[in-house]
């Protein structure tokens, strides 16, 4: 497809956004069995729930477009997806690596607040206001998991994840 309208743009960007919330279905089961904090575990956990909710809003606005709901390989989630896999696989105290989640997962929350952003704009200004409403309720589940997150690490994760190297540093001497 040649992006020679912005309906032609909003349909791909909607086919990349579509693809790397499935990826996110996949990455947070993960995420949530690494986290140390039952609250990120939890965190989580709901995010998962609101994704396949995401998902199905997604498939929504396809049909109405008289679309196939079909992702189109999102590169952007899959090198952030796999950027969080490495951390995951890192060797680490349990508060440092929960801190390294809460980024990993703060980055995706950031790319899909930009990539719905976009989305919501085209379509208030292709005139769908249906499906912009639809795509400002996903934003605002987006925003407000990345605020969840800010407040987990600010609530003690991070403040752990000092701790815990200091306590390192002092067994190294």
């Amino acid at each position: 497809m040649s992006l020679d309208s912005l309906d032609n743009l909003f349909l791909e960007e909607l086919k990349d956004i579509y693809h790397a919330e499935k990826q996110l279905t996949r990455a947070l089961p993960r995420m949530a069995k690494a986290a140390e904090s039952p609250d990120l575990q939890q965190a989580f956990t709901t995010h998962l729930k609101e994704t396949e909710g995401q998902i199905q809003r997604l498939e929504k606005i396809f049909k109405a477009l008289g679309q196939p709901a079909r992702g189109k390989r999102c590169k952007g989630m899959e090198g952030l997806v796999e950027e969080g896999k490495e951390k995951m696989e890192e060797e680490g105290e349990p508060p440092v690596l929960d801190a390294a989640l809460i980024a990993s997962a703060q980055k995706i929350e950031h790319y899909e607040i930009a990539a719905y952003g976009c989305l919501r704009t085209y379509s208030e200004l292709l005139g769908m206001d249906e499906v912009g409403q639809l795509l400002q309720q996903t934003l605002e589940e987006e925003e407000a998991t990345d605020k969840k997150l800010t407040q987990l690490g600010e609530s003690g994760i991070n403040e752990a994840a000092v701790a815990a190297g200091a306590g390192m540093e002092e067994e190294e001497e």
